[in-house]
């Protein structure tokens, strides 16, 4: 019974709140400002190491004041090098990579207080965010200060016989979770921050995903010189050191600032 009467407060105050309220003044437009950073083979757990600029817009509907339907899409960027490590194996690796990010999602944001922009009672909460989303990734390395695209050229032998892997897609699926607060800036705007971590399905996003090197000669062979020059650039030149960690997939990060308009007032007169 105490389940059936939560329900109907629950539904009333969302019907109050429809009931103030129209599309327009449910709806908010903003822009996001901030950084990115990725964790996988590169940077195992340096968490905001190589931040680099992001940015991006968003538009939000608010259902009630605790759900909000969510979109946004975002541009940043990723990078790593094996020579900022302290660790002397892992620079020996001397791997590197650099990668932007164009990321479109979609999702829920859950309010922990009622929220209401330009209410005077509902001027601030924290909220959670679940989204679904894809993005479109490029890694890139630099030899001979040239700026070379990794994804076709097989590096780990990808779409060969050297390697039971075809060729990865530079668009792939994410699972963006994030936390943040938000707040009222007078009746129309608000001023949020966040922090979204999202999980991927992919290991490279930096390219690199196998644990071991492939024959230098045989690719070379198959996928030409230049391959076998990025697939393996350890100092010592080594062919039995660990590329990379198949066991896990990489993950990056968008934070930052974001400040949302209102697109329209609600209406003077409440329906009965």
């Amino acid at each position: 019974m105490r389940i059936f009467q939560l329900l109907f407060i629950f539904l009333c105050y969302s019907s109050i709140f429809a009931q103030k309220q129209n599309f327009r003044s449910r709806s908010e437009i903003g822009f996001l400002l901030g950084g990115s950073y990725y964790i996988g083979d590169l940077n195992q757990f340096g968490h905001f190491k190589n931040t680099q600029l992001s940015g991006g817009v968003l538009y939000r509907f608010n259902i009630n004041p605790r759900v909000s339907l969510r979109a946004n899409a975002t541009f940043g960027s990723v990078e790593a090098s094996d020579a900022a490590s302290r660790n002397k194996i892992v620079q020996n690796r001397n791997l590197s990579f650099s990668s932007q990010l164009y990321e479109v999602g979609a999702g829920l944001e859950f309010s922990y207080f009622p929220f209401q922009l330009g209410h005077p009672r509902y001027k601030g909460t924290a909220y959670l965010l679940t989204e679904i989303a894809f993005f479109h990734m490029n890694p890139i390395a630099e030899i001979n200060g040239d700026q070379i695209e990794l994804q076709s050229l097989g590096t780990e032998g990808q779409g060969t016989s050297l390697s039971s892997k075809g060729n990865y897609s530079k668009t792939q699926l994410a699972i963006p979770l994030g936390v943040g607060c938000k707040f009222s800036l007078g009746k129309s705007i608000s001023l949020s921050f966040e922090y979204g971590i999202r999980k991927t399905f992919t290991d490279y996003l930096d390219d690199v995903g196998g644990s071991r090197y492939v024959n230098r000669d045989e690719l070379a062979e198959i996928n030409g010189p230049l391959a076998a020059a990025l697939s393996n650039r350890s100092l010592d030149g080594s062919i039995y050191g660990r590329r990379g960690n198949p066991a896990t997939k990489d993950w990056y990060v968008f934070f930052g600032g974001m400040i949302t308009f209102k697109l329209g007032q609600p209406n003077k007169c409440v329906a009965p």
